[in-house]
């Protein structure tokens, strides 16, 4: 009897870790990975729209609000959120700044997710204007640049890279773009996830998905 009592309860231990690891993986998140096909053909340039696989972010040259050159070596191995902004912005920036912080605040004490912000109008935004707006917006150094740069180059990855705008141009002076979305890369560079910036839940949604990919 005490046999077939300790049998009983060994297998009753087995079904009950079978359900509780069966339901985990069923439940557990699982973010897309984005290419070229998967954006609205109007969000990418003309000679990636038909690319299926394999797209990751090109590397970039950047100047952040402490003078400091940034490049893609910077976010090696990072989790980060890549917004396009400009300082002078009236409407919709000043909305996706504090919703920015929201995430830096979120996730300050996690050294492997990063922010990027980069400014649409380069030739305005300099480094002592980026360094200012920074200090007033309680952005945090270590975790968050705010960049300029050459504005081709900018443009560029806005087009090649992130797909974040419907605009057409080619980066020169009467170029201009504006978007609302962040957009989250993962640790290979790869896009997980596009989100509005301008929207609260959009912020809990992409906060919620930065801790699937942290995990």
């Amino acid at each position: 009897m005490q046999k077939m009592y300790k049998t009983r309860l060994i297998y009753t231990c087995i079904l009950i870790f079978t359900m509780v690891f069966s339901c985990n993986q069923v439940n557990e998140k699982q973010l897309p990975i984005y290419n070229p096909v998967d954006f609205e053909p109007k969000l990418v340039d003309k000679s990636l729209r038909n690319i299926n696989k394999n797209h990751t972010v090109s590397d970039f040259n950047l100047t952040n609000q402490n003078g400091d050159v940034i490049t893609s070596k910077d976010y090696e191995n990072k989790i980060y959120v890549v917004d396009f902004f400009f300082t002078s912005c009236p409407s919709i920036c000043p909305i996706m700044t504090n919703n920015m912080l929201k995430i830096q605040d979120e996730f300050i004490d996690n050294s492997q997710v990063m922010l990027l912000s980069l400014s649409v109008t380069p030739e305005i935004d300099n480094v002592e204007i980026l360094k200012a707006y920074a200090e007033e917006k309680g952005v945090n150094d270590s975790k968050w640049n705010i960049t300029t740069g050459s504005k081709k180059h900018i443009y560029e990855l806005a087009r090649k890279s992130y797909f974040a705008v419907v605009e057409q141009g080619d980066g020169g002076l009467q170029d201009f773009i504006h978007t609302p979305n962040f957009i989250l890369i993962d640790t290979k560079k790869q896009i997980r996830g596009i989100y509005d910036g301008t929207d609260e839940n959009e912020i809990f949604r992409i906060i919620d998905d930065i801790k699937v990919l942290a995990n």
